[in-house]
């Protein structure tokens, strides 16, 4: 065991094409809770994951690896967590068996948001809105802690810095100058160029902060579109999109981590659900008149999003009541909530 002073913890996240970046980046949101309250955090970074963390986690070691099957990954983070005090799993395809040969007894926390397979976790994290503590029974270890709900949300600190700024700058539904639309840093499906075509006609003068990654499959298609369209602004590989959401009237968003980016700042969103896992937390926002929600599967999507982005952008009651309801599902201070549980489950631990 290390130091007690500066535990050392693992990351293991997922990425890629189909699960896109979301797990990377609130792992790299909590990895910087954690050395701000005093620990060191580094991740194992294979190549689905190395453009996100590229980009985004400048200041925070890795160790990159080339292409590994599920058996090869879980053995290299099994020998790097040896080095480790502490394991941070978020990786879908991961469960119990592989998380004890990973952590071998370690202390390990397990970002999850499905509830669908059990997983060896001293500490579980789930910030699905309706989440329930009874979902994870005969999943976890008895005495397993469950960090649930949008408040345990690893958001980036500068959200909840300008959260007091936002809120009053949404105040009385100003009228719509910048559209925020953010559908994921892999763009999975393409999905982004086909909204903004979808959203050019409908718009008027509203300018398109459009935000995407740098291998994002839209990316070639809407330059060549952003060279003829004023309207049209392309921010790749972002790292200042606390500004953009604080400076957008509207957004168009995916049903991923980034939801709760926008809840914080109270974002007025048509929300759409890019992935099956996303489905539920999305349909309980809606339900709780915090987004308006759409589903890309559903065959009639394009005609949908047209009603509810019209209805959005004619309908300033509508915006300031998503604003408001989006505002108190959470307050962007997950991350460090979570971290202080984490650090103190090592310490007790150690003590042990």
């Amino acid at each position: 065991m290390r130091a007690a002073s500066r535990p050392a913890i693992l990351f293991i996240a997922d990425a890629g094409p189909r699960v896109g970046g979301g797990h990377v980046m609130r792992s790299l949101t909590l990895a910087r809770a954690l050395e701000d309250a005093g620990a060191t955090c580094r991740f194992l970074v294979a190549p689905a994951a190395k453009a996100v963390f590229d980009a985004f986690g400048g200041g925070i070691s890795s160790i990159a690896t080339g292409d590994l099957t599920q058996a090869e990954l879980i053995e290299r983070a099994a020998d790097l967590a040896r080095r480790h005090d502490a394991v941070v799993i978020d990786h879908y395809g991961l469960s119990a068996p592989d998380h004890r040969a990973i952590a071998a007894g370690r202390p390990t926390l397990v970002i999850d948001d499905l509830a669908d397979r059990p997983l060896a976790a001293d500490l579980v994290l789930d910030s699905g809105p309706t989440r329930d503590a009874a979902d994870y029974d005969g999943l976890v270890p008895a005495g397993a802690e469950r960090l649930l709900g949008p408040n345990h949300a690893p958001v980036r600190p500068a959200f909840a810095a300008l959260r007091r700024d936002a809120l009053a700058r949404r105040a009385g539904a100003p009228s719509v100058r910048r559209i925020l639309v953010s559908l994921g840093l892999t763009d999975v499906g393409a999905i982004t160029g086909r909204v903004v075509d979808l959203m050019l006609p409908l718009v008027g003068d509203a300018v398109l902060d459009v935000v995407l990654g740098s291998g994002a499959p839209s990316l070639p298609g809407l330059r060549a579109l952003a060279g003829r369209e004023p309207r049209l602004a392309l921010h790749v590989d972002s790292q200042d999109m606390p500004r953009l959401t604080l400076q957008a009237d509207l957004a168009v968003g995916a049903g991923g981590s980034s939801t709760w980016e926008r809840c914080v700042l109270a974002l007025p969103t048509l929300l759409l659900v890019l992935a099956a896992n996303q489905r539920e937390a999305s349909q309980a926002l809606a339900e709780a008149d915090a987004v308006l929600a759409l589903d890309v599967a559903d065959p009639d999507f394009d005609t949908a999003f047209a009603t509810e982005l019209s209805r959005l952008l004619a309908d300033p009651a509508l915006r300031d009541r998503l604003s408001a309801a989006s505002a108190a599902v959470c307050d962007g201070r997950g991350a460090a909530r979570v971290a202080a549980h984490f650090l103190d489950l090592i310490a007790r631990r150690r003590a042990g």
